[in-house]
């Protein structure tokens, strides 16, 4: 799954040139031990709209998985007080926003399917859905599909259409060439067993043991402790020996939330590990941009990242063959040792015996950095002054003591942390938050005495 590329360009141009002076972060909640309230798609994340130079604003709770209000309208004030009344109105939109068959009634309607005869087995394009012979009439203006085979079943990608909606599905499938590499090396690993993390709209193909319902931003099971205890099944069968998580989430998805949820994933599969094997990491594929490389690092420090160019099939822009900027962006993150992953020569891939790992044909080693340093593709250059690698169409600035583009400007906000403004980290890491938060709650409060100050004069004028 992936953004639209106004979104990847956006993010990729606040990721190196510094331009970002507001933003939304996941915030810990005043009470751990109070559940957050629920939206149609689980819990809900708490978040906090910080903005440099200013105070912490009032933290609110709103959908994990939707960006957009527009796909899931949730939103509460971490403080606020609901009447009963609106909880039950809560609970009653919640369940109307459910599927229109839940997980046993899918499992019941597949194995019925598997039953019919070939020439009785139809799929309706329209809705997206296997018809049984009692639907037949219902879709009979619908497009259809019939001879429906077990080999189609076992690919239903290639028969569900992708969803539109960019922002909350942003449905875009690998291409054959990126399938075809991904089996293969999974193969030549010696993985037996591939758990994937964001496979939407599968669960009228697979039964129980196969297939969970799970909002991956929020570590929730829709079908209960029942899907989480299948998900552990398959995560500790064999003592958790030839197992691989890969994912693929919306580009658009927060790296911190996703990072919380893995890490839940991994403590499970850890639950079945024997005491000799305590200290082994679940092998993980996380696919996504390069530029979110020291975001993912941050919370995987064994993680590194491949120069394998991940393309998909129904996006544009994201094709193979492509040169300069208009390459894929997206990599694979992975804590397997680099110098275990072959990538293929005939696509350009060459082993650098320096980095001991396969790079792309254009990153070249630097002498300086002592490593491999292209990110996206093209040849890098060193910086003497930055005494690192930077992107050819970077400059050196004076000005701002950093490589940047030639436009950028120099009076606008630098990133990094918002408290601090240094660029080593994040604001949710700063050593000073307790002092900031502390001279925030101190302005709030003086904020609040001019403001009665005022209301009571204004009285005293209006009697």
């Amino acid at each position: 799954m992936a953004a639209p590329m106004d979104c990847l360009e956006s993010l990729e141009g606040e990721s190196s040139a510094g331009c970002r002076a507001s933003g939304v972060e996941v915030a810990l909640p005043s009470d751990p031990a109070a559940p957050a309230p629920l939206c149609p798609h689980g819990p809900t994340l708490l978040f906090v709209k910080v903005s440099r130079g200013k105070e912490e604003t009032r933290k609110f709770y709103a959908c994990s998985a939707c960006r957009d209000r527009k796909d899931c309208n949730f939103f509460q004030w971490e403080d606020e007080k609901l009447s009963e009344a609106r909880l039950v109105a809560r609970e009653i939109h919640n369940q109307r926003c459910q599927p229109p068959l839940s997980r046993t009634q899918c499992i019941e309607r597949y194995l019925s399917y598997i039953q019919l005869p070939l020439t009785q087995r139809k799929f309706c394009r329209s809705c997206q859905q296997l018809l049984l012979p009692a639907d037949w009439k219902e879709h009979g203006e619908h497009q259809l599909s019939a001879d429906i085979s077990i080999t189609q079943l076992g690919r239903p990608s290639q028969l569900l259409y992708p969803l539109e909606n960019k922002k909350t599905h942003a449905q875009y499938l690998f291409a054959d060439r990126s399938c075809q590499f991904l089996a293969g090396l999974l193969a030549t690993l010696g993985f037996r067993r591939v758990l994937c993390v964001g496979a939407p709209r599968y669960s009228q193909f697979y039964l129980e043991e196969s297939f969970c319902r799970y909002n991956m931003f929020n570590h929730h099971f829709f079908d209960g402790k029942a899907a989480l205890e299948v998900c552990k099944a398959f995560l500790q069968e064999e003592e958790g020996k030839g197992v691989i998580m890969v994912t693929d989430p919306p580009f658009g998805g927060l790296v911190e939330p996703l990072a919380v949820t893995f890490k839940k994933l991994i403590a499970m599969w850890k639950e079945g590990q024997s005491q000799d094997d305590n200290h082994k990491e679940l092998p993980i594929f996380w696919i996504f941009p390069y530029f979110f490389e020291s975001r993912i690092c941050q919370f995987f420090p064994s993680f590194c990242m491949l120069d394998y160019q991940v393309d998909y099939d129904n996006h544009a822009l994201y094709k193979h063959g492509k040169t300069g900027r208009k390459q894929s962006p997206v990599r694979i993150f992975t804590n397997i040792p680099p110098n275990k992953i072959i990538l293929p020569s005939e696509e350009g891939y060459r082993f650098c015996s320096l980095c001991q790992r396969y790079v792309s044909r254009e990153n070249q080693h630097c002498v300086h950095c002592n490593s491999c340093t292209s990110k996206d593709g093209r040849k890098w250059s060193h910086c003497f002054l930055c005494k690192k690698c930077v992107k050819p169409s970077w400059i050196h600035c004076n000005t701002c003591n950093h490589c940047a583009l030639p436009d950028h400007s120099c009076s606008g906000p630098k990133d990094g942390c918002f408290i601090c403004g240094e660029l080593d980290h994040k604001r949710s890491n700063c050593p000073n938050i307790g002092t900031s938060r502390r001279a925030n709650k101190a302005v709030r409060k003086q904020k609040q005495r001019k403001r009665t100050k005022i209301r009571r004069k204004a009285l005293k004028d209006n009697p």
